[in-house]
């Protein structure tokens, strides 16, 4: 309840003191821890509605789906009202009253969706949420690199998908300046990837992505708008659950401005199971909370940490949180007990009760609370009864959810996925101009082939042609000769006959024997002669 500028979270047991959280003092972050049971809910309510009230938009993780009834006012005949009455809440001006909220849901179906693109979740992040190894963490960094370099938009799964197949096809060329890349590897984050998408996960990461701006918004009164994110199907992955409440508040230290020490939060952050984010996280992973942690208080952001017991708080964590309000830790077990005693141990000692003692004694509603002043010093701590809240507790119905959605300034504006010419589209072009190119080049390569070919052939057929000239030529040449002979052959043989018969008539019958044969061989010789080669 914001009064006196001030937010009343409760009074104390026994003397009826006011309990006050400092504007001035809101974003040192705090802790609301307890039992199943104990009121953890109701704490958080009325810190939410205070801050809504003193103009300072809240965010909150809704995992139960109890607390959608911000929207709508509390009703009388409840155990709230009499707790009312024994607190003198009227006589403060106490009334039950609905709160300004828009509903959101990552998968698009109990609220308005909420999404991110690959590229604002980063290699770490994601990574957790797809369960990878360090080796695999390695690589998802220098796809992340290697898409930086060539200048490629990571928006959505496919764009991822479809960077991790491209760097697969280039592994032996990009391993040369980016170190190994293990095809194993990139096919274990493949296989991550489609189960991401399997489960929900591509309706969450793409675009539009949520705009902060729209957050730090107040209504019409000044009160701060509440951004409700119903997480009851999220949670059901409590690694994608706490990675993306992650994320939200890594976009927020990233994205809003220095402010220093304010007068108010400009936004305060709840995050209920808290635990579920600190487990098995990295070291690397650690870091960067406890990083955002510390250093988000001075862009004006409050985060505060619902969970059962602060052991489930990291030590540099915990050490942030000034504001804490402790409900009932049962302790039946040694390690139980140890585990109030450290709880204990981390307050300012009341020395009008025991603290360890007085932490299993707490009964539904009460707390001790130890907060920091005005001054930024821890208060004393006191056992106090949390107010009731304003709004409706509880869940609330489908109808009435869809009635609020509707009537948000923001309905409509992330309804309609968008599909930003991205890497998956660069890709898929690239891979349309390779395989023409390609085709290109086997096209005018086998063009070539035919060429060089039929060039073979032509010349294999003008040298056949040739050879079937000159053996035309030489047969010719052949037949010219015989010709040849034959006609000398017939001349000589006709001078040597004639030669013979002027001999045999000198000689007489012996002498024409004697002369035919001179005559013959006087003609082969002058044959032999004139075609000698």
């Amino acid at each position: 309840m914001f009064i006196d500028n001030k937010i009343l979270i409760g009074k104390s047991s026994a003397e009826g003191k006011p309990v006050y959280i400092y504007p001035s003092m809101a974003n040192r972050h705090g802790l609301i821890a307890g039992a199943t049971g104990t009121g953890k809910t109701v704490t958080l309510k009325v810190m939410a509605e205070s801050f809504s009230d003193m103009g300072v938009p809240v965010f909150l993780a809704d995992i139960k789906g109890d607390l959608a009834g911000m929207g709508l006012p509390g009703v009388t005949g409840t155990t709230a009202d009499s707790r009312i009455e024994k607190m003198g809440l009227k006589d403060l001006g106490f009334d039950f009253k609905s709160y300004p909220a828009n509903y959101w849901d990552v998968y698009g179906e109990a609220g308005m969706p909420l999404r991110t693109t690959v590229t604002e979740m980063g290699p770490l992040l994601l990574s957790r949420i797809l369960g990878l190894n360090a080796t695999q963490t390695d690589i998802m960094n220098v796809i992340f690199k290697i898409a930086d370099d060539e200048g490629l938009l990571l928006i959505d799964t496919k764009d991822l998908r479809a960077m991790l197949q491209f760097v697969g096809e280039k592994r032996q060329e990009y391993s040369l300046a980016y170190g190994n890349i293990a095809p194993a590897s990139l096919a274990a984050i493949i296989r991550s990837v489609v189960a991401l998408e399997a489960d929900g996960g591509d309706k969450f990461i793409g675009e539009p992505a949520i705009d902060i701006n729209d957050w730090m918004q107040c209504d019409d009164e000044g009160r701060g708008m509440m951004q409700i994110l119903d997480c009851r199907r999220l949670a059901l992955n409590p690694r994608m659950y706490s990675t993306f409440l992650l994320w939200l508040m890594s976009e927020l230290f990233e994205l809003l401005p220095e402010v220093g020490d304010v007068e108010k939060p400009k936004l305060v952050f709840f995050f209920d199971e808290a635990h579920m984010l600190f487990e098995s996280a990295s070291d690397a992973l650690l870091a960067k909370i406890e990083q955002v942690v510390k250093l988000i208080r001075s862009k004006g952001v409050g985060i505060y940490f619902i969970t059962q017991t602060p052991a489930d708080i990291p030590g540099g964590v915990l050490s942030q949180l000034g504001n804490k309000v402790q409900h009932a830790l049962r302790a039946y077990t040694p390690a139980e007990q140890k585990a109030v005693k450290a709880a204990a141990l981390s307050y300012r000692e009341n020395p009008a009760f025991n603290t360890y003692e007085v932490l299993s004694e707490l009964g539904t509603g009460e707390a001790l609370i130890s907060v920091l002043d005005e001054e930024g010093i821890p208060t004393v701590v006191e056992r106090a009864k949390i107010l009731p809240p304003q709004s409706r507790m509880g869940t609330i119905e489908d109808e009435t959810r869809k009635g609020f959605i509707t009537a948000s300034e923001l309905n409509g504006k992330y309804d309609e996925t968008m599909d930003r010419d991205s890497a998956y589209e660069f890709l898929e072009r690239y891979r349309i101009e390779q395989r023409e190119e390609a085709e290109l080049q086997a096209q005018q390569a086998a063009e070539e082939k035919q060429k060089v070919q039929q060039e073979k052939e032509a010349a294999k057929q003008a040298e056949k042609e040739k050879k079937a000239a000159e053996k035309a030529a030489a047969a010719a040449e052949k037949r010219k000769t015989a010709a040849a002979k034959s006609v000398v052959s017939s001349a000589t043989g006709t001078i040597g006959r004639e030669i013979g018969k002027s001999v045999g008539s000198v000689f007489g019958t012996f002498g024409k024997r004697i002369g035919g044969n001179i005559g013959a061989s006087l003609g082969r010789g002058i044959a032999g002669t004139l075609f000698k080669k």
